[in-house]
Formats: C-alpha cells, sequence, structure tokens
C-alpha cells in the first residue's frame, strides 16, 4: 500500500533531516548552508575541515548562523582517531590505554576535557567512544581504539566516558553496535561477519551498550557487520532485528540511532548509498552518516531523493522517515540548549593518563643522554585512523635530546634500511601491532640481534611478548603517548 505523503515540502525537509554529510574545505561552502536553510539539521566534520580551534569556532558559528540548533557532529575519539589535532597528533590517549590504566574516575575526566574542548568549539555530538571489545586480536580497524578485551572493563569504561563527555554538554555516540570487536576485517573494505552464538554476543559484545545506555549515552551508532544470530541476510546497519527488535526493543533504548559511514564498502558494495541509506531508515537508523569520503551536494541531493521516491513508493513507511527525523531533531535541541555541567578546565588530564598508561619492561636501565636514531616501522594506517596524523617518539624525542634523528621503514629490509640509516647512534625501534606484521616483527628482530641494547617502543596492541633493552608499551599511537614514552627513554 502507498503511503500518502504528508506535503511534498515536509517531506523533503524530514529527508533532509535524517542526513549527517560532510563537506570540504575549512569553510561551510554556499551548498552547505543553502540545504540547511532548506532542513539539513547535522553536519559531520573530519580533520580536513579543521587547523585550530579559533578556526573551528569560526565554522560553527559560521554554520549556526543559518541554523542555530544545527547538530555539529565529530569522529574525535582521541587516541589514534583525532580529528581536532590530526595534523600534530592527540593530546589525550586513546581507549585502550585508558582501559590498560583501569580507572573509571581518569576516563571520565579525559572524556570531560575532551568535551570541553569540542563544546568550546562548537561541536556538540561525538562520534565516540568506541565499546568494541577487543576479542580478536587480528582485527585491523578496532585494536587500540578497544579499551580492552575484558567485557566488565570494557563495560565500566565505555559508561565512564559517556557520563564524562555528555558532562561537557557534547553528546556521545556510543559504537559500533552490536559490537565490531571480535571481527578480521574493515567494514571499510568489505562486509566482516562475526559467527558467535547469541548467548556469547548477549553476554560479550552487547554488555559494553547496556552499560551506556544505562549511562544514559544520547545516540548509538551501528556497525556494518554481519551477525546471523540476529540477521543471517543483512547487516546490522540495515537489519530491523539489530536496530528495532533488539536495540529498541529488547534494550529499550529511545534515542539517536546513527549509521556508520555510508560509503564504507560493506555497505556501499552492495546495497549502493541510496539503497542502503533507505534500508537503514526502514530497520530503524534515524541519521545516516555520510562525508568521509563523499562530501558534495550532489550525494545530499542523491539520497534526500533516495527517501522521499522510497516515501512515495510505499517502502519507506513516511511516519518512519518522520520518527527518524524528530528524533534529530530533538538532539539537536538538547545541545542547542548549551548543557555544560562541570566542565572546569583540566589540561592535564591526557598527559597524566597517557604516563599511567606505559607498561615499561626490562632490566636496568639508564637513560639515554644522546641524541638516538629512531627507527619507525610503519604499516599502512587504517581509513578510521588515517595517514596524515602523525605518530611516534621521534618529535617528542627531539625536544628532550636536540639532535634525535628519525627514518621511516616498512617491508622485508626494514631492518636492515634501519641499521644501516642509524650509523653508531643509539637505536629507539617504534612498533605498532607488531603481532600483526610479520615483516615488522623481522625487522625487529634484525635490530635487536645486531643492536641488543635497542630500546623498542610498541605503540599499537602489546600483543606480542616484550623485547628489548627497554621495553615501552604505550597501548596507543597518540602525540601525548609518544610524549611519556620519550620522557622515560630520556629519563625526564
Amino acid at each position: 500500500m502507498t503511503t500518502i505523503a504528508r506535503g511534498t515540502d515536509t517531506l523533503t525537509r524530514d529527508a533532509l533531516t535524517v542526513l549527517q554529510p560532510g563537506f570540504t574545505g575549512t569553510t561551510a561552502p554556499d551548498w552547505l548552508l543553502r540545504r540547511l536553510g532548506e532542513g539539513l539539521a547535522s553536519v559531520g566534520l573530519f580533520g580536513r575541515n579543521i587547523v585550530s580551534p579559533e578556526q573551528l569556532s569560526s565554522l560553527t558559528a559560521q554554520l549556526r548562523t543559518e541554523r542555530p540548533d544545527v547538530l555539529v557532529a565529530i569522529d574525535e575519539e582521541g587516541g589514534d582517531v583525532t580529528r581536532l589535532e590530526a595534523r600534530t597528533g592527540s593530546s589525550f590517549p586513546g581507549n585502550h590505554a585508558l582501559g590498560a590504566v583501569d580507572d573509571v574516575e581518569l576516563t571520565h575526566a579525559v572524556a570531560r576535557e575532551l568535551g570541553r574542548r569540542l563544546a568550546a568549539c562548537g561541536v556538540h555530538l561525538n562520534w565516540a567512544p568506541s565499546a568494541d571489545i577487543n576479542s580478536n586480536p587480528d582485527n585491523p580497524v578496532i585494536g587500540v581504539r578497544s579499551f580492552g578485551a575484558d567485557t566488565g572493563l570494557v563495560a565500566r569504561h565505555t559508561a565512564a566516558y559517556v557520563t564524562g563527555l555528555q558532562s561537557a554538554g557534547v553528546a556521545a555516540c556510543t559504537k559500533h553496535f552490536p559490537g565490531h570487536g571480535d571481527t578480521a576485517v574493515d567494514s571499510h573494505h568489505a562486509l566482516p561477519r562475526i559467527d558467535v552464538a547469541a548467548d556469547v554476543l548477549q553476554a560479550r559484545e552487547l554488555a559494553p551498550f547496556r552499560a551506556a545506555l544505562a549511562a544514559g549515552t544520547r545516540a548509538v551508532m551501528s556497525a556494518h557487520i554481519l551477525v546471523p544470530a540476529l540477521d543471517p541476510d543483512r547487516p546490522a546497519t540495515l537489519s530491523r532485528p539489530a536496530l528495532t527488535d533488539l536495540l529498541r526493543g529488547e534494550l529499550g533504548y529511545q534515542g539517536l540511532i546513527v549509521t556508520d559511514g555510508m560509503e564504507m564498502r560493506a555497505v556501499s558494495g552492495t546495497y549502493g548509498i541510496e539503497h542502503g541509506s533507505v534500508l537503514a531508515v526502514a530497520a530503524g537508523a534515524d541519521a545516516i552518516c555520510v562525508g568521509g569520503g563523499l562530501a558534495d551536494d550532489e550525494t545530499v541531493r542523491r539520497l534526500r531523493d533516495a527517501l522521499v521516491a522510497a516515501v512515495r513508493s510505499g517502502e519507506l513507511p513516511e511516519e518512519r522517515l518522520a520518527d527518524a527525523a524528530g528524533r534529530v531533531r530533538e538532539l539537536a535541541a538538547w545541545t542547542a540548549n548549551g548543557t555544560t555541567g562541570d566542565t572546569a578546565p583540566d589540561p592535564g588530564a591526557g598527559l597524566r593518563a597517557a604516563r599511567r598508561a606505559l607498561t615499561v619492561t626490562g632490566g636496568e636501565f639508564t637513560p639515554l643522554t644522546e641524541a638516538p636514531y629512531v627507527a619507525a616501522f610503519t604499516p599502512v594506517a587504517n581509513i578510521a585512523v588515517g595517514d596524515e596524523t602523525p605518530w611516534g617518539v621521534a618529535a617528542e624525542l627531539s625536544t628532550l635530546l636536540p639532535g634525535t634523528l628519525t627514518g621511516s621503514f616498512t617491508g622485508d629490509a626494514a631492518g636492515t634500511d634501519a641499521l644501516a640509516a642509524a650509523g653508531e647512534r643509539r637505536l629507539v625501534a617504534v612498533v605498532r601491532d607488531e603481532h600483526r606484521h610479520p615483516w615488522m616483527a623481522k625487522a625487529l628482530t634484525t635490530l635487536l640481534t645486531a643492536r641488543p641494547d635497542t630500546v623498542v617502543v610498541e605503540m599499537g596492541v602489546p600483543q606480542s611478548p616484550p623485547r628489548g633493552h627497554l621495553h615501552v608499551a604505550t597501548h596507543g599511537a597518540a602525540r601525548v603517548c609518544g610524549r611519556a614514552a620519550a620522557e622515560v627513554i630520556a629519563g625526564a
């Protein structure tokens, strides 16, 4: 039966309201401002849109001139995934470092300070935290974005992060429902599949989301993963059993459901972004995130028209689209009220957490007093992290030991190339998820065989046994983690 639309203008505005598009540039383009006037209610920001806090504040003010209650969202996890500090590295350690410390008050303080900085720049929806349990050490996309592999630990820190962020007036968007941790495939590239029994899913994956819901998370982000225990046919983002029956019904969640990026291949490669967006809203999603890769007016127009056409054909119930748009406006109203809570500045929270997160292994160590050579064994960054954000310890060591030199190495010859480049200097080897990269493990063996006094810094998940004269596990590659490691190496 064909649904009778309430009116083209209302229908079009609702279709625009459920979109969360991105754009290019550091000022809002004319097409985006025009769409805000037509009904668009949300905008997503990425590293390409941000140069400085002052510029970001000007940008969000520009958006609010066109629409005062616009919902400005960002993918700012801290740690490896940063948009505020994409060009320098984050001032905050990520989830894995916070989980390694296991102090929920510290997690709350870090999230609150991050939220305070976002709110000060006019951003009031953060696509964070990741509530995924790092149950698969070969996971190529979660890793240090997870608080850890223990269900209880992940649950309590997810709740602490949500309350900390929202105490600063920034809505948390807990992700990636129903849990992206037990995958060996990156959903940016293909469709991951999680083959676990329903009771395992309930006891493990869903526990952190229950904690987030109990903590009052204002938004939840769906995952582009196939979970046959929930739905054997469609990924969670497009699955009514996952979003409506489980999240809304069984778990009783009434806040905003946001999709992960619809241009990710797990959805776009099979369904296309237009049909995928229609299916997502029909399944129970309220906001369509798009703009990490597709960031133009044509994309907005295509998705708007697809939603309108689906309502007119009866594929998408008009009431479902109206309900989704209403939830977006409800969250926009919450953020527009300027809820701030406890937002006293705590500028040292990030470094304090990074220092406490270090795991230092080895015998008696004499700090370096002369500038070393830092060999960074660099894997291909996953898309969520991006390759524009610097990482490592060289920059921080340079401030403590002026004259420090560095180079980046990869592939089978990485170890011998690093030895040749270092010359007679003391070596500091920096790795990231050594356990996932055989070439990296081989390179490290080459260095340690030739130079047993090499200092090793692991900035990923420390799954491999520690080795080296000194081994420092930072549990993340944020700039602040590099600073904490450099302090140990230089005895600062």
